[in-house]
């Protein structure tokens, strides 16, 4: 039977990065329940801890050529980011910005312009946590979504289906429930907008707007991109779809015909409102229970961002290696840098980041990490109780006997140690 720490140390893993024995101990003090509205008022919290951004060239910089090192401007800002994710005082607002970003993927190998994706990110951060239907909206008309799926140069004479198509079949409602006809209508429905040259501020150019009669999922009529995206996001289909896509996120995977996702899609439809269906899933039982406690594995990012937290590590720690570039180097390296998805399908899940490449670049970086980290709470304490308090140090529950074995075998070698506890099935399991 789990214990209330256990309890509130899976919540402070799929609601953050993970935390440390002090914070579980105030977290079990303070009960599930209460744990878990300290981490949903986070979400509206002031932003008070942020690392110095980088310096980011304006877009007109950058359409006029003189934009700087555009590649050293990515890399900070994705380290940036990851810092962020591993100091925040409100963990839930970056797990969930983490989420939006593999749910609406962009990638500035295409957008090329890193000011772009810093403004979506801040959309994520202060967007997310309300009503999903303004969410998209804000983000239909976001510059670096609208250059990654070309609906900047979708005109009446040649409309363009990639963000329609995107729009029906992945941030909203899945395939299976619209046409290539809806897809197509709304296409045209797009038409016209577009950003300006040298700010990329949102523009709608009436003469390259196609104003005939659409239909798009029943609806008929003079439908502009706003009234789609209104449709769209209204559908039982997206309240499932949606409802199952966060679900999944944070608890395990499920399809939108599950049980759990028909009782919370039914409450989630009422307003669209994302803090609340968030409260809803991690207050659920079936949160709490054995198919979600080993039902998720730790993307690249988050495993990066937790093992950060835990040894109070930084991009600058890493200095004599190249700090930024290095810690970005490493999430090349495990298949996942922030900012930059492969497709528009974004990346894959779970079973996705079971590899032998990934566990080599895994131990990899958990070898470098630990030259800088501070041991001393392991060191401490005696040889045979290493193993605990690694445990204890990670938050997570224990170890199999497996685990056990291979830790114990290294218990006399600190930084061998904790390396390979950072690469053991029971953290890289979420």
């Amino acid at each position: 039977m789990p214990s209330p720490r256990a309890d509130v140390a899976l919540l402070y893993r799929r609601a953050g990065f993970g935390a440390g024995p002090a914070v579980l101990d105030a977290a079990q003090a303070a009960g599930f329940d209460a744990t878990l509205e300290k981490l949903l008022a986070g979400l509206s919290a002031p932003d008070d801890h942020r690392p110095a951004l980088p310096h980011l060239s304006s877009y007109e910089l950058i359409s006029r050529n003189r934009g700087g090192d555009l590649y050293g401007q990515s890399v900070d800002l994705a380290a940036w980011w990851v810092e962020k994710m591993a100091t925040t005082t409100t963990p839930l607002r970056e797990k969930l910005t983490l989420l939006l970003h593999g749910q609406f993927p962009t990638a500035n190998s295409k957008v090329y312009a890193p000011i772009f994706m810093y403004q979506q990110n801040e959309t994520f951060r202060t967007l997310g946590p309300g009503p999903f239907d303004t969410l998209t909206l804000s983000l239909a008309k976001d510059p670096a979504m609208m250059i990654w799926l070309d609906t900047a140069s979708n005109v009446r004479q040649a409309p363009n289906e990639n963000f329609g198509r995107e729009l029906m079949e992945r941030f909203t409602m899945g395939v299976g429930n619209y046409t290539q006809s809806d897809v197509r209508e709304a296409a045209r429905a797009f038409t016209g907008w577009g950003i300006t040259d040298h700010s990329g501020v949102f523009v709608q150019d009436d003469s390259a707007h196609d104003f005939g009669e659409k239909l798009v999922l029943g609806h008929r009529g003079d439908l502009t991109g706003e009234d789609v995206i209104e449709i769209v996001t209204h559908t039982p289909a997206s309240a499932r779809w949606v409802t199952a896509r966060m679900w999944s996120f944070l608890a395990y995977p499920v399809r939108t015909t599950d049980p759990v996702v028909t009782e919370l899609a039914a409450s989630y439809a009422t307003d669209l409102d994302m803090t609340r269906l968030l409260r809803s899933i991690l207050g659920h039982p079936w949160f709490l229970s054995p198919a979600s406690r080993e039902g998720l594995v730790k993307q690249p990012i988050e495993w990066v961002a937790g093992a950060l937290r835990t040894f109070r590590l930084t991009a600058a720690s890493f200095k004599k290696m190249g700090g930024a570039g290095f810690l970005v180097y490493a999430l090349g390296n495990l298949g996942q840098i922030p900012f930059d998805p492969p497709s528009v399908g974004g990346w894959g899940q779970n079973e996705y980041w079971l590899s032998t490449a990934t566990s080599v670049a895994q131990l990899d970086f958990a070898q470098s990490l630990v030259q800088f980290a501070d041991l001393s709470p392991i060191d401490d304490v005696g040889a045979g109780s290493r193993v605990d308090a690694l445990a204890e140090l990670l938050g997570i529950d224990g170890w199999t006997p497996q685990s056990r074995a291979a830790l114990t075998h290294v218990r006399h070698d600190i930084p061998s140690l904790a390396a390979l506890a950072l690469t053991a099935p029971e953290y890289v399991v979420n």
